[in-house]
């Protein structure tokens, strides 16, 4: 089931989410050379042909995946590795899996000389989830594929929620929220959006 619920106005963040937010700084996430820029409200290249979203995007999304404490997050697409440190503030567990591995590294090594030890890490493809450690709690994707893959819906539990970017970059996308009910996902449009494709297998360079 599909509705669409757009986002219009400003966006009025939980205050654990604010508070997260606060504690992240994004500069430690990008390249050297896009510092000064790490605080401007677009995505930033990261190497590899990947970005880090806005900050308003990554906001959002948190916001929307409702993470209370003790919870179980699933990431897919760790990319900088700044979604997965906001996280890492407010869940009890922070599972990430990043089909790259040169950008996995990399955001290993940032998030571990952050000190943040609830975070696991994988290099693999994202498709497959991580179904070692479902169900989980919630499950954030960074990245869009032409529609929500099965198998991440398998691994939520029952009141679960998914956000992500779907669609494709010629026919439009669109970031989703998605509850599951009884099996079933129940699926709102939240705001257009311009996510990197996601792409399945891995790449070890």
């Amino acid at each position: 089931m599909r509705e669409t619920q757009r986002y219009t106005g400003r966006c009025k963040l939980k205050e654990d989410v604010k508070q997260a937010l606060r504690k992240v700084d994004r500069s430690s996430f990008v390249p050297h050379s896009y510092k000064s820029m790490a605080w401007q409200n677009h995505p930033l290249s990261i190497g590899c042909e990947q970005t880090i979203s806005q900050p308003f995007i990554v906001a959002l999304m948190t916001d929307l995946l409702d993470v209370k404490t003790g919870q179980r997050v699933l990431e897919i697409g760790t990319g900088s590795g700044y979604q997965t440190a906001i996280l890492a503030q407010l869940a009890g567990q922070v599972y990430t899996v990043e089909r790259i591995a040169t950008l996995a590294q990399r955001a290993k090594d940032v998030l571990t000389g952050l000190s943040l030890s609830n975070i696991q890490f994988k290099v693999a493809d994202g498709y497959d989830g991580w179904s070692e450690y479902a169900p989980f709690d919630a499950i954030v994707v960074t990245a869009a594929p032409d529609d929500v893959p099965q198998s991440l819906v398998d691994q939520l539990i029952d009141g679960g929620r998914i956000v992500m970017p779907v669609g494709s970059l010629l026919g439009g996308q669109s970031l989703i929220r998605g509850v599951k009910e009884k099996g079933e996902l129940i699926v709102k449009d939240v705001l257009p959006v311009s996510f990197v494709p996601m792409v399945g297998g891995v790449e070890c360079f």
